[in-house]
C-alpha cells in the first residue's frame, strides 16, 4: 500500500490536498556511522524536500518530549540522513521524517523501533603491513576518534607467543617490532570502541618475511681489506713524507766533477811539489845538452 500512496501526488482530506508521509524508515549503521533512510515521496514534475528530527533519552525525560532538528537534514532532497554527529550517547533514539512540497507538509513518519548506537556493525579494520629495513610497521584505517585498535603480531613459527599492542588512532604508521633476519612475522588487528563496549572481529592475518643479513658480511669483508691496505699504505706514506721533508729542509748539493777533490789536500800539495821538481830537473838537463852541442 505504501508504494501505491507514494505514487499518488496528493490525497484528499475534507477536500484539501495533503502530502503523503515518507515510508520504510530504517537505520544503517556501520563503524559508528549512522544513516536514516526512507522511501521517496514521488510527485511528478516536483521536487520534494525532507526534514529529520531526533529525540534522545534526555529530551524524552527532562525536556518534555521535545524533538531536535538534525544538523544536516533540514529540507534536503536526499532520501537519507547522516545522524552520526547527532547521536552522541549510547541510549535509545527516536527518529522521524516528513516531506515538504511548497506550502504542503506531510505527517511525521516515525522509525518503528528506537535506534541505539551500540547496535552498529563493527568491521575488521583495513591495515597496511610493511617493513622498513628490519622494522615491522603497520598503518591502520582511520575510522574516527572513537576507535582504537588492538594489534597482535608474532613470528610465523609453531608455538610462538602473540604480542599485543594497543594503537590509539589510525592513519599513522606505527612501529611494532625489530625483526630478526630470515624470520617471517604475521600481524592481525581488530577495532575497539570503548564508548559502546564492543570490538570487531580480527582482520585476516598478513605475513611478511625478512631476508638473511647478507649485506653486513660484505661490509665486514670490505672493511678488513681496507684495514690491510691501510696497514701497508700508512708506513709507506710516513716514510715518503719524511724523505720529502728531509730534502726540502736540508738539500744535498752535488758538485761538478771538475770541482771535486779526489785526494786529500796534503797529498795534493805533495804531488804538486814533485811535479815542479821534475820540471826543473828536465830544464837543467836540457840546458847542459844544448851547451855541449855548441862546444
Amino acid at each position: 500500500m505504501w508504494f501505491f500512496y507514494a505514487l499518488i501526488p496528493c490525497l484528499l482530506r475534507d477536500g484539501v490536498a495533503i502530502l503523503p508521509a515518507p515510508q520504510n524508515l530504517s537505520v544503517h549503521s556501520t563503524n559508528m556511522k549512522h544513516f536514516l533512510m526512507w522511501s521517496p515521496v514521488i510527485v511528478p514534475g516536483e521536487t520534494v524536500y525532507y526534514s529529520v528530527e531526533y529525540q534522545g533519552e534526555y529530551e524524552r525525560l527532562y525536556l518534555s518530549d521535545v524533538w531536535i532538528p538534525s544538523s544536516w537534514c533540514s529540507l534536503t532532497e536526499k532520501t537519507e540522513c547522516d545522524l552520526t554527529e547527532d547521536i552522541t550517547a549510547t541510549v535509545p533514539y527516536s527518529l522521524h521524517v516528513r516531506a515538504t512540497l511548497g506550502s504542503q507538509t506531510s505527517a511525521w513518519s516515525t522509525l518503528t523501533h528506537p535506534f541505539n548506537r551500540n547496535s552498529t556493525i563493527l568491521t575488521p579494520p583495513w591495515m597496511d603491513v610493511t617493513k622498513d629495513g628490519f622494522h615491522l610497521v603497520i598503518e591502520l584505517e582511520d575510522l574516527g576518534p572513537q576507535f582504537e585498535f588492538l594489534v597482535a603480531y608474532w613470528r610465523r613459527e609453531s608455538a610462538t607467543k602473540e604480542h599485543i599492542k594497543m594503537v590509539r588512532s589510525g592513519g599513522i604508521p606505527v612501529h611494532l617490532v625489530t625483526m630478526e633476519p630470515g624470520a617471517a612475522y604475521c600481524v592481525k588487528a581488530q577495532a575497539v570502541v570503548k564508548a559502546i563496549g564492543r570490538h570487531s572481529a580480527f582482520s585476516q592475518a598478513e605475513c611478511i618475511e625478512v631476508q638473511e643479513e647478507a649485506l653486513p658480511l660484505a661490509l665486514a669483508l670490505f672493511a678488513f681489506v681496507g684495514f690491510m691496505l691501510n696497514l701497508v699504505a700508512v708506513p709507506i706514506s710516513i716514510w715518503k713524507m719524511g724523505q720529502l721533508l728531509r730534502y726540502s729542509c736540508c738539500p744535498v748539493v752535488v758538485l761538478p766533477n771538475t770541482l771535486k777533490i779526489t785526494s786529500s789536500p796534503q797529498k795534493l800539495i805533495s804531488c804538486r811539489k814533485e811535479e815542479v821538481d821534475a820540471c826543473a830537473m828536465t830544464t837543467v838537463l836540457s840546458s847542459e845538452e844544448l851547451f855541449r852541442t855548441w862546444i
